[in-house]
């Protein structure tokens, strides 16, 4: 289910949005490119978290002998 959220933007911020949108930008409403940005934040506190997660697997000598790419492999299949 949508819903929807009021934002304040400071004039610079809302015309660098207005830029991106509409008939000049890549999106068709700011709604559309705040949803992406979100989108690709979240994807990289994914990441973040997966980082933080092999940082701490080798603190504490938790390693494996499959390579990076075995691994990727397995994933694929």
């Amino acid at each position: 289910m949508a819903s929807s959220l009021n934002l304040s933007l400071t004039d610079e911020l809302r015309e660098f949005i207005n830029s991106r949108t509409g008939d000049a930008g890549v999106y068709s409403t700011p709604s559309e490119y705040l949803r992406d940005l979100i989108r690709h934040d979240m994807e990289s506190q994914g990441t973040v978290a997966h980082v933080l997660d092999g940082l701490d697997d080798i603190r504490h000598s938790r390693f494996s002998a499959r390579s990076i790419l075995d691994i990727a492999d397995e994933k694929d299949r």
